[in-house]
Parts: C-alpha cells; structure tokens; sequence
C-alpha cells in the first residue's frame, strides 16, 4: 500500500494516532481443526511467524493475525451471542485502544518485534460454524489485520502497540 507524502494533509491525518494500543490476548493455531491455544508470550520469527503456529512459515504478508478488541461486542450482538471468545475467531492477537485499520500500510512494534500490517484479515466460511448462520457476515468488515514480521522478537500480554513515525526513506513493504 502506497502512503501518501507525511507532509501532505492526509498525509498528517493518517499519521496521527491518539494513543498506544495493548495486547490483551495472544493464541495459537497449533494445527488444522484444534482449537487455539492461549499463551501470555510468543516469539515472532522474521520470515517465520510465531512459534508454535501453525501458519508459521506461511505467505510472509500474513505472518501474525492481529483482531482490534473493541469489535468482540459488536461480533457478538451481530452473531446473535452474549459474547464471543477471541480463541474462537482465530486471530493470534487481541489489541485494545487503537484503530488496527490506521495500521495498514505501517509499520508497529509490539513488544520486541517489528510488524507491518499487510492487508485487512477477512473472515473465512469457517465463521459460520464458529458462529452459527451469518457469522460470517458478522466479522465482515471487522476481521482485523494481517501483518509481516520485519525483526523478530518476543511478544507478550500486556505489550504496547505503537505506531512508527513514517520514515519517507523507508517506504512500507520495502523492508
């Protein structure tokens, strides 16, 4: 995704960011049809993924899978649920207090690692089973964010998401 210029108006606008987000819960596909594993610590593996996960070793722009915390709720009324489990949606991270959108096309560091976020995380059909008829329509619009590791590191629950400045030397996806 190509930023626009950091010194243009929309530019600053993308840049800008109220606070730091937080990890809030981390999980792992350990296989194909096992339920996810919660972990408080995983270590990011540049050109790897995160130990442990099954899609290690994967595309490289879908290295770690990261949903925004704040759409649980809204997953939930729209699936018909009281409340719905992140282990259930399948996504490695759970990130509170900022927009994941705002990091597409950007470059964040949670804990020690370095990520870019690559593309949003579209639902899959296995939605439906997960949430019952239209579930997968519930997570639309609202699966999250997928991202490449740049360095790797370990990440843990409690980490700070923070947004790097844009760095016109280095454009996103160059790395």
């Amino acid at each position: 995704m190509k930023l626009p210029p950091a010194d243009s108006a929309l530019g600053r606008l993308m840049a800008n960011l109220p606070r730091c987000g937080r990890v809030d819960w981390i999980g792992l596909r350990p296989a194909r049809g096992v339920p996810m594993v919660a972990v408080e610590a995983v270590v990011a593996e540049l050109g790897g993924g995160l130990v442990g996960d099954r899609y290690k070793g994967g595309s490289g722009k879908r290295d770690v899978t990261l949903i925004q915390a704040e759409h649980l709720p809204v997953i939930a009324a729209l699936s018909g649920h009281a409340r719905v489990l992140p282990a259930l949606l399948r996504r490695n991270l759970v990130v509170s207090g900022l927009p994941l959108i705002a990091l597409k096309g950007r470059r964040f560091r949670i804990g020690e690692a370095l990520l870019e976020g690559t593309d949003p995380c579209d639902p899959c059909s296995r939605m439906e089973q997960a949430l019952g008829p239209g579930g997968y329509n519930a997570m639309r619009g609202m699966g999250g964010l997928c991202a490449r590791i740049l360095e790797g590191g370990t990440i843990r629950l409690g980490d700070a998401v923070t947004a790097l400045a844009f760095d016109t030397a280095t454009e996103p996806g160059t790395a």
